[in-house]
């Protein structure tokens, strides 16, 4: 998880109950858990997505453009405002996913969002380079916390080529108030009962096992947004 800048190819599919059963049933053979997945439970992500005043960022981004870019703050489950978090950028242009993080503590990040100064000692090492672009971004569009979005996470690492890498997602929970990741994890529930989010992950082809497994189930990709569903169903509901 501390890998602070990748390029790959990122690609979701909706998983019934049955789907993520047959999943399971065949992934020890091919893939490894994640060392979080403690004894088979899965662990909390929490993000505070930022945008502008009028939802800029994600607005663009349901329009399906070539380029699209989303910046948040994210912690493995809920932290102290001594804890360290990861402020990140998420850009994704012709299919290719590129994410840029550095880290945090959590009070310096509150303070950063409130004052938009990179702290100039920081209580624990940051990228610079990074934080140099996640900071012209913020400038740019002025972004602020919008929205809280958190899920619990399985995710597991091919045995041969850690470079293929799966997620399953259930619990997604999101709000627009309380945005803070040191309190509890909480929120609407943007998946219906039965539905699990897979992501495949790899910087180059699947292995032949996965794309049968697909195959088989007849189960395909999906342009799903945590996010953009997120403000969806804010809109219809306002």
């Amino acid at each position: 998880m501390a890998i602070e800048v990748f390029n790959r190819r990122e690609i979701k599919y909706m998983l019934t109950d049955e789907d993520r059963a047959a999943l399971l049933s065949i992934i020890g053979e091919h893939m490894n858990s994640d060392a979080f997945n403690k004894d088979g439970k899965p662990y909390s992500i929490c993000n505070l997505y930022l945008d502008t005043e009028s939802d800029e960022l994600i607005r663009k981004s349901l329009e399906k453009p070539e380029f699209k870019e989303k910046i948040r703050l994210r912690s493995y489950g809920r932290v102290a405002l001594t804890d360290k978090v990861f402020l990140e950028s998420k850009k994704k242009f012709d299919g290719v996913v590129n994410k840029r993080r550095t880290n945090f503590i959590l009070q310096d990040a509150y303070d950063y969002f409130n004052s938009l100064s990179i702290p100039q000692n920081p209580s624990v090492k940051m990228n610079r380079h990074v934080m140099k672009e996640l900071d012209y971004i913020m400038h740019f569009y002025r972004l602020k916390p919008k929205v809280f979005i958190s899920y619990d996470r399985w995710a597991f690492f091919e045995k041969e080529n850690q470079d293929f890498r799966l997620t399953i997602d259930t619990n997604i929970q999101t709000r627009r108030e309380d945005l803070r990741l040191d309190s509890p994890a909480y929120g609407k529930q943007i998946l219906q009962k039965g539905q699990w989010l897979m992501e495949a992950k790899a910087f180059k082809a699947f292995p032949l096992w996965f794309v049968r497994f697909l195959s088989e189930r007849k189960i395909y990709s999906t342009s799903f947004s945590k996010y953009g569903t997120e403000y969806k169903n804010y809109i219809k509901e306002n």
